[in-house]
This record gives structure tokens, C-alpha cells and sequence, in this order.
């Protein structure tokens, strides 16, 4: 399933985990057996919707047994929230490695431009992973909803960290309340959401502009569009 991305990676079909003398130790394979569990639940859930997932689902997609899946988790919810909690990680590193990748003296809308574009990169990469996140974790619970309160507290911070160190090299740039910073990260949200429903999610990449327009407006009192 590469081409939903390799958090949906699933393995019905194919055989399961050797085990025993010729085999992969204990610690590897349960180590295994939730990798298999975490990428069939978000393969399952962006195909089916969270609410309609079954545990069987899970576990056939990851090619173990239901044993295997309570070994690890006690319901389908803690599964999928464990499985976007790792996705989510894997994109906040990859928003962190752009922005160290840049040439020492990058200037801050360098540093913004390769941050929105390695994650606007990520999302388009992981089509499945990105629905099961704007679209079906809203509908999973409350537990997942305050997940994702917590998940755009952690882009505000983003944003926070980002201006505060930008203002040092623009002075004149506003002050802005941590306000403003969270409705940056909604704004975000609601823009990728809106390509996840129209199934477009390849044309989240074209959000790079927008986005960037969008935050220098709201943190640097820059007009709309202007060149930097």
C-alpha cells in the first residue's frame, strides 16, 4: 500500500513473524507485532472510518493475532490513538530537520518557508495517516479530541518559538498573544482538512504560499503577498 504512505503499510496476506529457534527474539517481535498494529489501524480507519473499524480489521491488515493486539493495547481507540500519536512525532521531526538543514544565516522566512513545506511535504506523503488525523480523529472520542487540542497547542508553540526568535532579527516586527499563534496553527488545520475532504490531499503542497502569506501577515504586519 506505498502508495498510501508508509504509516499505512499493512501485511494481510503476507506471512506472519517467525518466532522460535530460527526466529526473531521475543522483544523483536513484539516490537514488530505493534509497529504491524499501529500502520494497519491508521490503513484501516482512513479506509473505513474510525467508527466503523473493527478490531479484526486491525489485526488482519497487520497479519497477527487478536492475542497479539490485546497484548498491546486494550481497544481499537488506544491503537489508533497510539498510531497517531507516532505519526504526529515522525512529522514534528521532519518540520525540525528542515529547518536545521538550511544554511547557517538563513533568515526567518527561510526558516518558515522550509518548516510549512516539509510538513505540507509529509502530509501529501502520507495520504492515509493524514485523513485518519484531520478527518476521523474528531469522531473518535474524547480522548482523541483532546489530542487534538494538544496537537495544535504544540504548533502554536511552533509558531511561538519561531517568531519570538524572529523578532530578534526583525525588531519591528509586532508582539503578538499566544492567541494569535493558536489560531495560526487552526487556520493550518482547517486548510488541510478542507483538501483531506475534497480528496485532494496532493494539493496540500500548493498551501505553501498561502501559509506563508498567511503567518507573516498575522506575525510580521506584512501585507498580503508582499516579497520579503
Amino acid at each position: 500500500m506505498r502508495q498510501e504512505g508508509d504509516l499505512a503499510r499493512t501485511h494481510e496476506g503476507e506471512p506472519g513473524l517467525p518466532r522460535g529457534r530460527n526466529g526473531l527474539p521475543l522483544e523483536a517481535v513484539r516490537a514488530a507485532q505493534r509497529g504491524r498494529l499501529l500502520r494497519a489501524a491508521i490503513a484501516a480507519v482512513a479506509t473505513t472510518g474510525f467508527n466503523d473499524v473493527t478490531v479484526a480489521d486491525i489485526v488482519r491488515g497487520a497479519r497477527v493475532s487478536k492475542a497479539a493486539f490485546y497484548a498491546h493495547f486494550a481497544d481499537k481507540e488506544g491503537c489508533f490513538l497510539a498510531a497517531t500519536r507516532e505519526g504526529g512525532e515522525l512529522l514534528l521531526a521532519r518540520v525540525a530537520t528542515a529547518a536545521r538543514q538550511l544554511p547557517a544565516g538563513a533568515s526567518a522566512e527561510d526558516v518558515l518557508r522550509a518548516s510549512l513545506a516539509a510538513f505540507l511535504d509529509f502530509l501529501a506523503g502520507e495520504p492515509a495517516f493524514t485523513r485518519a488525523f484531520y478527518v476521523d480523529m474528531p469522531a473518535a472520542g474524547p480522548r482523541a479530541v483532546r489530542r487534538l487540542a494538544a496537537a495544535q497547542h504544540k504548533f502554536a508553540g511552533l509558531n511561538q518559538a519561531w517568531h519570538e526568535r524572529a523578532r530578534r532579527e526583525h525588531p519591528s516586527w509586532p508582539e503578538v498573544p499566544y492567541e494569535a499563534y493558536y489560531a495560526l496553527a487552526g487556520a493550518t488545520a482547517e486548510l488541510v482538512r478542507a483538501e483531506v475532504r475534497h480528496g485532494t490531499i496532493d494539493a496540500v503542497r500548493d498551501l505553501e504560499d498561502t501559509l506563508v502569506d498567511l503567518h507573516l501577515a498575522v506575525l510580521a504586519a506584512r501585507p498580503w503577498g508582499r516579497p520579503g
